[in-house]
């Protein structure tokens, strides 16, 4: 008989061993190599996560600095209007000192200047009245002539400043 494809039973037994070898083989290099590589695809893997999750944790973290800092910035920015309008007020009031103080002064020179005039007034009231007082001693002099003493003299001059009036030399 002749046989298909020249299959006897040592091409079957050497077929089987090498498929056992094949097996044998493949168990050994999967041992070997694959097993390794397996193990490093897993660890790479493992590490990729970890970094994820670091990441997530990172960004997470991230976020909420912002926040805090987004928060305080509020804060700040209400602090500095306080104390903007604190200042306001503080200008406001040295204004208004400030304005008090010059009316103030404006009173006093005010006030010192009325009695400077007062005084000046007064002296020159007393210098006219001095004057007033030579004048009439002269007109009386010269019209009476020696034979009135000094006494009669003031007298006349009396009587004419009382004729005169106040009225009349005050102004």
């Amino acid at each position: 008989m002749e046989r298909l494809f020249d299959l006897d039973f040592q091409l079957l037994h050497d077929a089987v061993l090498l498929a056992i070898a094949v097996f044998v083989l493949f168990l050994v290099m999967s041992y070997l190599l694959f097993d390794p590589v397996r193990k490093m695809l897993q660890d790479r893997q493992k590490k990729i996560q970890g970094e994820i999750s670091e990441a997530k944790t990172d960004k997470d973290k991230a976020a909420a600095l912002k926040a805090e800092y987004d928060a305080k910035l509020k804060q700040v920015d209400k602090e500095a209007e306080a104390i903007l309008s604190e200042a306001r007020q503080k200008a406001i009031q040295n204004e208004a000192r400030m304005i008090d103080e010059a009316k103030q002064e404006a009173a006093r020179i005010i006030q010192h200047a009325n009695e400077e005039a007062r005084l000046e007034k007064s002296r020159v009231m007393d210098e006219v009245k001095q004057e007033m007082i030579t004048v009439a001693s002269m007109m009386a002099a010269k019209i009476v002539a020696s034979s009135i003493d000094t006494t009669i003299q003031n007298t006349l001059v009396e009587q004419t400043l009382k004729e005169m009036g106040d009225s009349t030399w005050l102004s």
